[in-house]
């Protein structure tokens, strides 16, 4: 990740401009989407957070007045802490603070709900400086960034006073910047294939008498990835009222369908300290979003007291087997393939959160967003730690008029300490805000 830079991006609560990475928690996913449900745990099921509905479960956003439009204009900082070590030496990512800004708008007409939305799905990635460890000895900077974005349509549909059900078409787009580097032996031992002067067993191999190699691929901008593709995406969603004061509620976002990012034709290299730097294209073999299971429930305890849970699934075993990468050389040394073993574990997140209604213009929150780790220890990679777990969140609202209101979230994820196969350990905390002004009209 690239320090202190603007991502313009939607969070559930609405729409944004366009996607950069995301420090995410939850896997790659965040732990909660808008200042209202992330106020409260992240639950989103079966309450009304607003726009942000679309990006969890559509169905909720029927749960807006009849014949309202609702507009949502918002701003986030992430606060990632991540910093490995090994004996002797640290090194601290400088991505430490990211701004969010968003927007989007939906509307109720009769039976029907609809809208448009722009947000960043989710991502992650690190960057360590040129003097530190992580370098590799080649005195550049170790690098990560990824982004994946979505363009929603959202539709909800009201069957009867009690049931409404809603579906989601995603526009998707995923970028990935990549700087690595390694000892040879460890490269070697991700290669999966080669061919050309990459496959030689001569000088003329590039990797042949290198003791260190890097991988690289940046297009330094603030928003994108040198490693591009597009694809969809799709969600269902379901919203109960069991009676006046229990909603229940559900949805599936499916596993999505990312073409293979790919870099321009020179646009990445392969560095070595036995020979040349040797220029190509990179590709990333079908790296895609997983699909994420989630049911919830919430009661109206009391007129001024709201609590909610749910409970979320999210098939990391199936997406994040291995990362895969090809290298083609457009100097006409061949092509090399890799493979990185992820082996992520399917991971289970439990939203808790409250809200109680202080007066007829304050509104505060609270709740926990508690995961396991999905990524097991001996493939953590330190370019892409993400292995929060425990969340802290705080929330409030202020109407400000009749028609409109302001919402506000606090996260404070503590740090979690891994060490991973290759002996690097790896500590990783979080401090993440937002806020929201919204108007009906």
């Amino acid at each position: 990740m690239k320090p202190s830079k603007s991502i313009f991006y939607l969070t559930p609560l609405c729409a944004l401009l366009a996607a950069g990475s995301v420090h995410a928690t939850n896997g790659m996913l965040m732990e909660g989407y808008g200042p209202i449900s992330t106020g409260m745990g992240g639950a989103s099921q079966a309450i009304d957070h607003g726009n942000a509905g679309m990006a969890q479960n559509p169905a909720t956003l029927g749960m807006m007045p009849d014949g309202t439009s609702r507009l949502d204009v918002a701003f986030g900082i992430l606060g990632p802490d991540v910093k490995s070590s090994v004996p002797g030496m640290e090194a601290k990512s400088g991505g430490t603070s990211y701004l969010m800004p968003a927007f989007g708008y939906v509307k109720r007409n009769g039976a029907y709900t609809y809208g448009i939305g722009m947000f960043a799905q989710g991502g992650m990635g690190t960057e360590y400086a040129a003097n530190s460890f992580m370098a590799g000895g080649f005195s550049l900077p170790a690098r990560s960034e990824l982004g994946v974005g979505n363009v929603i349509f959202p539709v909800a549909y009201q069957v009867n006073s009690n049931l409404t059900v809603g579906a989601t078409l995603k526009f998707m787009w995923a970028s990935l910047d990549l700087q690595m580097a390694a000892p040879r032996n460890e490269l070697l031992g991700m290669m999966t294939g080669s061919s050309g002067k990459f496959a030689a067993q001569d000088l003329t191999n590039p990797l042949a008498t290198a003791t260190k190699a890097r991988i690289s691929f940046s297009d330094e901008n603030d928003f994108t990835g040198a490693a591009k593709s597009t694809g969809f995406g799709a969600s269902l969603g379901a919203v109960y009222k069991v009676n006046k004061d229990v909603t229940v509620g559900g949805s599936y976002q499916f596993k999505s369908g990312l073409d293979d990012m790919k870099t321009a034709s020179s646009a990445a290299s392969i560095a070595s300290d036995g020979a040349a730097t040797d220029y190509g294209q990179m590709t990333v073999i079908d790296f895609q979003m997983p699909s994420v299971f989630a049911v919830g429930a919430s009661w109206q305890a009391q007129p001024s007291l709201l609590l909610a849970a749910d409970i979320k699934y999210i098939g990391w075993a199936d997406s994040m087997k291995s990362f895969k990468m090809r290298y083609d050389s457009s100097m006409g040394n061949g092509s090399v393939s890799f493979a990185m073993p992820q082996n992520w574990k399917d991971q289970t997140v439990l939203n808790l959160g409250m809200a109680w209604k202080a007066n007829e213009q304050l509104t505060l929150r609270a709740g926990l967003n508690l995961a396991d780790n999905p990524i097991p220890d001996a493939y953590v990679n330190p370019l892409f730690p993400a292995t929060v777990k425990s969340h802290v969140t705080l929330g409030m609202g202020y109407k400000v008029s009749e028609a409109g209101d302001f919402n506000a979230s606090l996260t404070l994820a503590p740090s979690e300490t891994v060490t991973s196969g290759s002996g690097v350990t790896i500590s990783h905390g979080q401090t993440n805000l937002q806020v929201m002004y919204s108007h009906r009209f």
